[in-house]
């Protein structure tokens, strides 16, 4: 219990020495797509390098290495792109990005999650429509007969039953 209780103390202040190098209100790092597979395409961005100049990203914690963030012309924020190693292991992982604002180093990180398997798949339906009249994918051709003489039938049937009526014998 006591040695959990120093190594959480120490934590602690490892955390709280580092927090000067971090940036403030509330800017950090934005890493789009949050979950990615590995070998999948990541992008970042930040608002804490509005200064226009560069930053270095770090995506070694994933196995990625460094990567450039460069100004853009969306809300001034830097841009930067890197891949997810095709070996990567699933679990969080922290990037971080570095750049000098105003003669400081401001530090933001993000997390990016690697999983095994992607969570954006849709599912689209396959198969026909049993309606007994056809379909796209070749359905038994004696339901489609069954379906087209049931039609039939009903066809006749109403086209009888309003000449009836139109000759004025009733129903």
């Amino acid at each position: 219990m006591r040695r959990t209780a120093r190594l959480l103390t120490g934590s602690v202040l490892a955390v709280a020495a580092a927090a000067p190098a971090y940036a403030a209100d509330g800017q950090g790092l934005e890493v789009y797509p949050s979950s990615v597979v590995p070998g999948g395409q990541v992008t970042v961005n930040t608002s804490a390098c509005a200064g226009g100049g560069t930053a270095a990203g770090d995506a070694s914690a994933v196995g990625a290495g460094a990567f450039t963030l460069a100004p853009s012309t969306h809300e001034e924020d830097a841009i930067g792109q890197f891949r997810v190693p095709p070996s990567a292991q699933p679990g969080t992982y922290e990037i971080t990005a570095t750049c000098a604002e105003g003669g400081r180093r401001v530090t933001v990180t993000g997390d990016l999650v690697v999983t095994l398997a992607s969570q954006r798949q849709q599912v689209h339906p396959r198969g026909s429509v049993k309606t007994g009249v056809g379909g796209a994918l070749g359905p038994d051709p004696v339901q489609t007969a069954a379906g087209v003489a049931a039609l039939a039938v009903a066809a006749a049937g109403g086209t009888w039953l309003l000449h009836r009526r139109a000759r004025g014998d009733g129903i």
